[in-house]
């Protein structure tokens, strides 16, 4: 195959690619703009629970950050303690050190992360409150 050739199909390749990303962008920006004002700023409540809870989802009063924080707290406490077996063999001070000083540095910076999120929360909380 010549040289011409190939470098011509992978222009076209590329050629293809920008126009797919200029028209997906037109797309997202347009489907953004009616989502927003069809669906986000309609201050009315339906009936659907589930068009309710996404309404909150889009509308950031359901947050997600929590949860994914404790999960992600569990799965690297479990990884932490299972490494430091590892070092059991070869170092036990290392063991002891990986085990305990570990898993108490990974709990107190979860900790301060979620000290903000409990912020955040009681603020909007008082802040409903007041407004009431």
């Amino acid at each position: 195959m010549p040289y011409y050739y190939e470098n011509s199909t992978n222009m076209a390749n590329i050629t293809n690619v920008a126009i797919w990303i200029i028209i997906a962008l037109v797309l997202a920006i347009v489907g953004g703009i009616c989502f927003y004002f069809l669906f986000l700023k309609n201050d009315v409540k339906t009936n659907n629970k589930y068009l309710d809870w996404f309404k909150d989802f889009f509308n950031f009063k359901k947050m997600l950050i929590e949860d994914i924080l404790k999960l992600l707290y569990v799965i690297l406490t479990i990884f932490i303690t299972l490494y430091s077996f590892v070092l059991i063999g070869t170092n036990f001070f290392g063991f002891i050190l990986v085990l305990i000083l570990g898993n108490l540095i990974l709990r107190l910076s979860f900790e301060s992360i979620l000290i903000m999120i409990m912020i955040w929360k009681n603020t909007t909380e008082i802040n409903k409150k007041m407004k009431k």
